[in-house]
């Protein structure tokens, strides 16, 4: 499931207008994915756009959204992984969701992070470089923050090779009997990267 691009924050419940602290992406226009995990388009999706958006304040402990400009349609993965009944059917919850939100953990130390989405469609993806990604990175402000230490930190590009089982993955036959998220398992953000802005 994915959607065209996510060109939204939603900030103390209020969806902040496109573009304005999510920088914009290659596919504003095109919604073209992107299907190379070592490009460096995968890190923000800007290469074409050289795009920078404003910085957005929000308080550790506070709640924070990213809001699509549609709804989730394809088959994959969007924070909220495939679920299973051991080969018989795969199911997609996010399918229909306009965004995701979650809390900024009251540890997170105070500063600008870049906050990342990805969303991989996965029908495509039974065969090498066919799973599709759909992400955005908005810049905020985080205040009143703790001294918690963000982890694990991995490099993007390079985070994934592209054949791991969560991207490289036939869901139609036969039925996967489990799926499992690409990429590091984060106590504060699944499928979600949080950063230092760059």
């Amino acid at each position: 499931m994915t959607a065209d691009t996510f060109p939204s924050l939603v900030v103390n419940g209020a969806t902040t207008t496109a573009w304005t602290n999510v920088r914009k992406t290659n596919n504003y226009n095109s919604r073209a994915p992107v299907t190379d995990v070592t490009s460096a388009d995968f890190r923000c999706y800007t290469s074409e756009t050289g795009a920078t958006a404003s910085t957005v304040t929000v308080a550790a402990g506070s709640t924070l959204g990213i809001q699509s400009d549609g709804t989730i349609y394809h088959p994959g993965v969007y924070e909220i992984g495939a679920v299973t009944d051991g080969g018989t059917s795969i199911n997609w919850p996010a399918y229909n969701q306009a965004g995701i939100s979650f809390t900024i953990p009251n540890s997170l130390p105070s500063g600008q992070y870049l906050v990342r989405i990805e969303s991989i469609a996965l029908h495509s993806a039974s065969t090498f470089g066919g799973a599709q990604f759909y992400l955005s990175c908005g810049q905020i402000n985080v205040t009143g923050g703790g001294s918690g230490n963000p982890g694990p930190l991995v490099s993007i590009p390079g985070v994934y090779t592209g054949n791991e089982p969560g991207i490289l993955i036939n869901i139609y036959y036969p039925v996967p009997t489990s799926y499992k998220n690409p990429g590091p398992v984060s106590t504060v953000i699944m499928c979600l990267g949080v950063g230092w802005l760059d």
